[in-house]
């Protein structure tokens, strides 16, 4: 028990800059009293005793502004980080390693009782300030949800969601939300921070690349055909320029995907 207690508080010294000392999280850090005030909800939960399952909560959101219904299930080193206005449902699941930032919604779209209707996140995933998970889907591993995002379908394991709804950013090889390992290797990137574009923005200036690619070929073209004009007998393939694009290049499935459905 001590020895999680520890992973408890080290994780948000790892993750947060602002943090101090191992004091001032225990007494300052209302995302770590959440965490601990939320086991023995969950335990009542589990054994028979759902009111006060209920009213741990209920006191839990009073002190923290964290509301995190006891069913939920919370893995190890989680961090709520800021937090206030965090609302986490009955059948969520938080995989170890996460990060959850301030007014965060992991919610469901579905009434009926015992169904999964809460997201599960995996191992190690970012959701940034704002977002809102909603429906009982899968958010894979060392993934990250960028800030006021609303995800209503899977994100794949080290993908970046973005966007109303959210859009999904392929992950690159090596590339990770992780914490526990060097951080050289997979540095932990606050509020889920990419360095990758909106889809959307990648999109837009793709068809602009695409557009100013077409406007230099037909001005080729127009050279071409003025010095056929000049010169009638001349060779067709010296009147070609050099950088003449033969074949079409428009990537029209990259940028469909980019966009999404």
């Amino acid at each position: 028990m001590f020895a999680r207690l520890r992973s408890d508080v080290q994780c948000i010294l790892d993750r947060d800059p602002a943090a101090r000392s191992t004091w001032e999280v225990v007494t300052c850090y209302p995302g770590l009293h959440a965490i601990w005030l939320h086991r023995p909800a969950h335990w009542c939960w589990r054994h028979g005793l759902p009111w006060l399952g209920r009213f741990i909560s209920h006191f839990a959101r009073w002190m923290t502004g964290i509301e995190i219904h006891p069913g939920a299930r919370i893995g190890e080193r989680v961090f709520f980080d800021h937090a206030m206005g965090v609302v986490v449902g009955e059948t969520a699941e938080i995989g170890d390693g996460c990060t959850i930032y301030q007014g965060v919604t992991l919610g469901g779209t579905s009434l009926y009782k015992g169904a999964k209707r809460h997201p599960t996140l995996g191992r190690d995933v970012v959701v940034s300030a704002g977002a809102k998970v909603l429906g009982g889907f899968e958010v894979g591993d060392g993934a990250k949800i960028g800030s006021n995002a609303v995800v209503i379908k899977p994100v794949p394991p080290g993908a970046t969601a973005v966007g109303i709804p959210a859009r999904i950013i392929p992950s690159k090889a090596g590339q990770s939300a992780d914490v526990t390992e060097p951080q050289a290797a997979r540095p932990f990137t606050a509020y889920g921070i990419t360095q990758e574009d909106d889809p959307l923005s990648q999109a837009m200036r793709g068809l602009i690349d695409n557009a100013s690619s077409q406007e230099h070929q037909i001005a080729l073209l127009w050279q071409a055909i003025e010095k056929l004009s000049a010169n009638p007998q001349a060779p067709a393939k010296d009147c070609v320029p050099c950088d003449a694009a033969r074949e079409e290049q428009f990537q029209a499935d990259k940028l469909n995907e980019l966009v999404g459905k």
